[in-house]
């Protein structure tokens, strides 16, 4: 299942998108219920498939049987206008307001190389915070305090249900499904000081997207193509088998530092080839297009923008 945030005429939604078409999962649900002459179909629809996606995965297996049943209800009824085209609506990340975006550094050894730095004995891990969440297509913005704008494709992992001391061996039961995120980073505020994080959450710089694909669609997370452009010019290649910490160690290693609850999104890091390791560094600027594909997932694609203040993301 291909989970989306769509924004149709001004109201956000969860949906599921099936061969270029967006399902209205909550509207294709109450139309359901109503034809089996259920009462309250709209109260029972909005507790099992909110508008919101954090609020939909804290609904377990019994928002999971909805929303499958939902999906083939509009598909068996497609004259019922329980479908869009993907062009007719927007794109928002599909998680907008996760609980925790929590982010690995250094976790590929080329681009541990290509910043200098030793391969680490634990993972690295800091924030991003939900101000930095962007659509998979909108602009990067670009303010006036940063002069040196990065990007970082990323293979992200979403959790599922409440995982707390988990082992690595029953890490994967714990994700709920995986997409892209780029790590816009600031380079100039980042090494400013000893910690990275001014130069981590300036507004908009986790562009996210555009699907949330369900765990049963990537049995496995490693051996997964990724790679960045940058105007068409190919940037960063590499592959999720080259991560130093895997997925499953960095669930264990994670969930026995912190709680992870359902929606927290965990960034593995990035391949080498960012800007600001190449000779000379090359930073994003207005117009830029940065394209980020991973298999199995998709792709992200976002023009940087110059703005003259803060941002407000609509």
């Amino acid at each position: 299942m291909r989970l989306v945030t769509f924004q149709k005429e001004r109201t956000e939604k969860i949906g599921a998108v099936i061969a270029e078409r967006v399902i209205d999962l909550n509207k294709s649900y109450q139309s359901l219920l109503n034809l089996q002459g259920i009462k309250r179909s709209q109260e029972i629809a909005d507790s099992l498939l909110p508008a919101d996606m954090v609020q939909y995965l804290e609904g377990g297996e019994a928002s999971k049987i909805a929303a499958n049943q939902a999906i083939q209800f509009a598909l068996e009824n497609p004259s019922e206008g329980l479908q869009y085209n993907l062009s007719e609506v927007l794109l928002r990340a599909p998680i907008t307001n996760p609980g925790k975006i929590l982010c690995v550094g250094q976790n590929y050894r080329e681009h541990i190389l290509e910043m200098k730095r030793e391969i680490p004995k634990f993972p690295v891990v800091f924030a991003k915070f939900s101000n930095a969440v962007n659509g998979p297509y909108d602009d990067i913005p670009l303010p006036e305090i940063t002069e040196k704008l990065d990007y970082e494709a990323e293979f992200t992992f979403v959790i599922g249900k409440r995982a707390k001391n988990v082992k690595k061996e029953n890490a994967l039961d714990y994700i709920v499904g995986y997409t892209i995120v780029n790590d816009v980073t600031a380079r100039d505020l980042q090494r400013r000081t000893i910690q990275w994080f001014q130069g981590k959450n300036l507004d908009g710089s986790a562009p996210m997207g555009p699907y949330l694909v369900t765990a049963d669609e990537i049995p496995s997370p490693s051996g997964l193509e990724i790679s960045l452009t940058v105007n068409g010019e190919l940037r960063q290649r590499s592959n999720t088998e080259n991560l130093v910490f895997d997925i499953p160690y960095l669930v264990e290693f994670l969930s026995h530092i912190m709680t992870l609850e359902p929606g927290d999104v965990v960034c593995t890091g990035t391949p080498g080839g960012v800007g600001f390791a190449m000779e000379p560094p090359v930073f994003l600027k207005d117009g830029d297009v940065v394209k980020i594909e991973i298999e199995e997932i998709g792709m992200l694609e976002n023009k940087v923008k110059a703005v003259k203040q803060g941002v407000v993301l609509s």
